[in-house]
């Protein structure tokens, strides 16, 4: 998410030069149009910020290895080595694009023709930016762009590596 949903309830607030200004958790399309309507930097899901986290994270764990845990997720006390929570994030990426037990994909939110007829269930789309709650794609979607890095997050090798970590905890 680029702000966190902890924002929902406390969204962050200052005053600056008499003005109270105010930043919102909004999951998914902006409720306002600051910087000429593409404001929706306040809770979506990103990839190109993900996965350079992603990827921080691993290179992190190549170098400290195992015995260097992290708190994950956030406020659990449940401590893992970074790869473990590296994982994690690649697991909730990929998820976006995965049928759950419904046999619904979250990318395509509860839009019936693409969940529903088999003509479009398994034609995917790589939409800008994801809603931070549903999952469901958000913006444009007629374009790879950095959503193409899913390809790379899912990949067999790592998603079967990330599976693996998974399950021997």
């Amino acid at each position: 998410r680029s702000v966190s949903r902890e924002h929902r309830e406390h969204p962050f607030q200052m005053t600056l030069a008499g003005e109270d200004l105010r930043v919102d958790y909004e999951p998914g399309e902006s409720h306002t149009r600051l910087f000429g309507g593409n404001s929706n930097w306040r809770g979506p899901v990103w990839f190109p910020i993900n996965y350079l986290i992603l990827e921080s994270m691993l290179k992190f764990h190549h170098y400290y290895g195992d015995d260097f845990t992290i708190e994950f997720p956030s406020g659990s006390r449940n401590m893992v080595p970074i790869k473990g929570a590296a994982n994690q994030l690649r697991m909730r990426l990929a998820s976006l694009f995965l049928k759950d037990p419904d046999g619904n994909r979250p990318i395509f939110g509860d839009t019936e023709l693409f969940n529903d007829n088999p003509n479009f269930q398994d034609l995917i789309p790589f939409h800008e930016y994801f809603h931070g709650d549903t999952g469901r794609g958000c913006g444009a979607f007629h374009q790879t762009g950095w959503t193409g890095l899913i390809a790379k997050i899912m990949d067999p090798m790592t998603v079967d590596e990330a599976k693996a970590d998974l399950l021997a905890r």
